[in-house]
């Protein structure tokens, strides 16, 4: 039996991966740090690209991603007034996850032709 490296609790305040989890496990929150990922964008560009989300949600994730030190909020004093989002150094060490997550996703989730998903093993009535 291997040895226990972990600790007993996973307490956001002494466990990395608990705290990462808090910040990231958001919904929406990994999909705003791709779209950014490709640089700069604007609020309505975000609320596009992410079908379903409402307009109070997205700026509720964002606030909590700048406070987080994740996305960074430019506002520029033209007419009408233009915010940009981006992500900071902090946000751009999240994208190894989302390309984790891509290739978890391309080899476990994505539907072949027939519509099943790759790897997926069915239980045999023997288990």
């Amino acid at each position: 039996m291997s040895m226990r490296t972990m600790g007993p609790i996973h307490d956001t305040a002494c466990c990395s991966v608990a705290a990462t989890a808090d910040i990231i496990g958001a919904k929406w929150t990994m999909l705003l740090v791709h779209d950014l990922s490709e640089g700069a964008r604007r609020f309505s560009e975000l609320e596009h690209s992410c079908v379903g989300i409402s307009p109070r949600t997205l700026s509720e994730r964002l606030r909590s991603l700048e406070q987080e030190g994740i996305v960074l909020r430019r506002s520029y004093a033209e007419s009408p007034p233009r915010v940009e989002y981006e992500l900071t150094e902090k946000g751009e060490a999240l994208l190894p996850i989302v390309a984790a997550m891509r290739r978890f996703g391309h080899s476990w989730l994505s539907a072949g032709s027939d519509g099943q998903h790759r790897h997926h093993r069915e239980l045999s009535p023997s288990r």
